[in-house]
């Protein structure tokens, strides 16, 4: 903001208008001289864009654009002779202006920047050249290598491997891949060489989607319809053609003079302009996104701050949203002689070998600890399946790590063991199994752990009568499990991103006003179609962080409620001021008609009114709770 030449030229411009007013209210101006072309040059360097767009306007008789309204309380102001006034409004508008487009100026570069990394070109079987994507046809098969993005959406047909889909689930554990199984374009090959037959051409894939869901929700989305364009549409060409009559009939019926009648339907205009109007809603919005920054909160425009706080629903994203995305060790089960510090040592010592997430995740529990890893030898990973290794300080060197199908593969595994595992799964858990030739020595659990401000974030919706709904990529279990604890009734599991972005849709019909909370590129589609989409600058996406409407720049995820309440409290001062000003405008053009307004009164209808709705915008800027 501070680099923005522009910024910095109009807020300098606000300083010296600001001077110039006070100066005035004290009788001192510039010499007549100087005062006239000095004012115009300032306010046609300042407002130009505006004042053009005004003539426009009027010269269309589309009386609904603000344009219009500030081309007329210009050129008010500039036939009283008060040229400061003129310049006060005009350049308080452009700031307001600017300060609302600051944040969406480089809308979709990181979905641009994102659709930069997908891979050109691919490797196809008996092929020696790569070839570009774009001609790659269906039935074609692909040769994805470890740690390459596998470029189209397709069906493994030879190999195995675990694949990071979180550019399209959002999901942080990658999946384990076997031939049969689904694979995406966009997601990564962690490991394992893959033959993947092409389902789907270059522009059908799910990640081609996403961009075309991004791009169009962004570009259809229309802001908040705003009181005073409504209003403007009646009330400007009214007081117009009121001031034509009050002209025109005198003299035309009356036979009085003109410059008489003349001066005073020029009054008239002048106490009807429409200057408190026009200032009083992007003041109260500066003033609410300035409060909302402080608190760490980037508010991309005012359409958004109004819309925060119309919701009646908010769609709330799981993994790295509610959770911090990562696997946790939750539960360490041990069985026969052996101690929880024994299984997980020796678990550690295996899994120390491997670069799956759970087993980190298992090594760090230890590490935490300070417990001291077994020494193993013969280490051998099987993909998608677990570990094998014998470790040199268990009695029973010969050990087996993994999921349970792969246990039960090499050894018998106890009833009870197989319920265990069971039940820990219906609780959202994913178990890890140790076993030897001789016996199963227990269980490791592992769960995604919940963000600690995820359980006052819902309470504070729910007190402000909002209804939170989750979304999830995530199994049905685990995100079930999640919500119970949350207090969260209505969840929606296993959703890729067009079933999120179509899920928002259905809300916004039920609900009519609708948020977004997600973090992934999975995400974006259904933060760009939601009425105010919303993210966390530090865990979210490039890609969902441009197509949020709201990012939180820090953690807090509780400061949503905030927000509600902020944007809520802006939509009421706006209210408030808007009222204001029709009613003390509706007061003095009655005193006009009745012949008792003068050039003092319009200057206070004006101006005075203007300074007035100002003042009360301008408090939202330190409001709190």
């Amino acid at each position: 903001m501070w680099r923005d030449t522009k910024f910095l030229w109009l807020l300098f411009a606000a300083v010296v208008v600001g001077i110039f007013e006070f100066l005035s209210l004290a009788h001192i101006r510039l010499p007549p001289l100087i005062d006239l072309p000095f004012f115009l040059i300032f306010i046609l360097l300042v407002g130009h864009d505006t004042l053009w767009h005004g003539l426009k306007a009027l010269l269309t008789f589309n009386f609904k654009s603000i344009n219009a309204l500030m081309l007329i309380a210009v050129g008010g102001a500039f036939y009283l002779g008060k040229y400061e006034e003129a310049a006060v409004v005009i350049v308080l508008y452009t700031l307001a202006e600017k300060l609302e487009d600051l944040g969406i100026e480089k809308s979709q570069s990181a979905l641009s920047a994102l659709l930069q990394k997908m891979p050109k070109v691919v490797f196809l079987k008996n092929l020696p050249q790569p070839v570009p994507i774009q001609a790659v046809k269906v039935g074609d098969i692909l040769l994805v290598k470890p740690g390459e993005m596998i470029g189209l959406d397709g069906k493994i047909v030879t190999g195995s491997s675990y694949v990071d889909e979180s550019t399209i689930t959002g999901e942080p554990i990658p999946k384990d891949k076997f031939a049969g199984d689904f694979v995406y374009a966009g997601t990564l090959n962690k490991q394992g060489y893959l033959e993947v037959e092409v389902l789907k051409a270059s522009q059908d894939t799910t990640f081609a989607k996403i961009k075309e869901l991004t791009f169009k929700a962004t570009k259809v989305k229309a802001p908040t319809q705003k009181f005073i364009e409504t209003f403007s549409q009646y009330y400007t060409p009214t007081i117009i053609l009121l001031a034509l009559l009050w002209v025109i009939v005198p003299v035309l019926f009356w036979h009085q003079p003109f410059d008489i009648w003349l001066a005073r339907a020029l009054a008239l205009i002048v106490i009807a302009c429409p200057c408190a109007l026009v200032i009083s809603t992007p003041v109260s919005i500066y003033s609410a996104i300035g409060n909302a920054s402080k608190r760490g909160a980037l508010i991309k425009g005012g359409r958004y701050l109004e819309a925060i706080g119309q919701i009646k629903a908010i769609a709330l994203d799981k993994t790295r949203t509610l959770t911090y995305g990562r696997p946790i060790v939750s539960d360490i089960l041990p069985f026969g002689q052996h101690s929880k510090e024994q299984l997980l040592e020796c678990a550690a010592g295996i899994e120390i070998f491997s670069e799956h997430p759970l087993a980190q995740s298992i090594v760090e529990a230890a590490k935490k600890d300070h417990l001291s890893l077994h020494t193993v030898e013969n280490f051998k990973s099987i993909v998608g399946k677990g570990a094998q290794a014998d470790c040199l300080v268990c009695e029973d060197k010969h050990h087996c790590i993994g999921k349970l199908p792969f246990i039960l593969e090499e050894h018998p595994v106890p009833q009870e063991i197989i319920e265990e595992v069971d039940a820990l799964q219906k609780q959202g858990k994913t178990s890890v199994v140790i076993a030897t030739h001789q016996e199963v020595e227990g269980i490791i659990a592992l769960t995604d752990e919940m963000r600690p401000e995820s359980l006052s974030l819902i309470k504070g919706l729910k007190a402000l009568g909002i209804i939170p709904v989750m979304l999830t990529g995530d199994h049905l279990s685990p995100a079930t499990v999640i919500a119970q604890q949350l207090g969260i009734t209505e969840v929606y599991a296993e959703l890729l991103p067009d079933d999120k972005a179509k899920k928002v849709q259905e809300l916004i019909q039920k609900y009519r006003v609708v948020a977004m909370v997600g973090d992934g590129v999975n995400d974006a589609p259904a933060l760009a179609l939601s009425n105010v989409g919303i993210t966390i600058g530090s865990l979210g996406s490039d890609t969902a962080i441009e197509a949020a409407s709201i990012v939180i720049l820090h953690d807090r995820l509780d400061s949503i409620p905030f927000l509600v309440k902020l944007g809520r409290k802006a939509i009421r001062t706006i209210q408030f001021n808007t009222s204001l000003a029709i009613i003390i405008k509706l007061i003095f053009i009655l005193l006009a008609f009745m012949g008792i307004a003068n050039l003092a009164l319009a200057i206070f209808a004006d101006v005075g009114v203007t300074l007035i709705v100002i003042l009360i915008s301008l408090r939202l800027l330190n409001w709190k709770e």
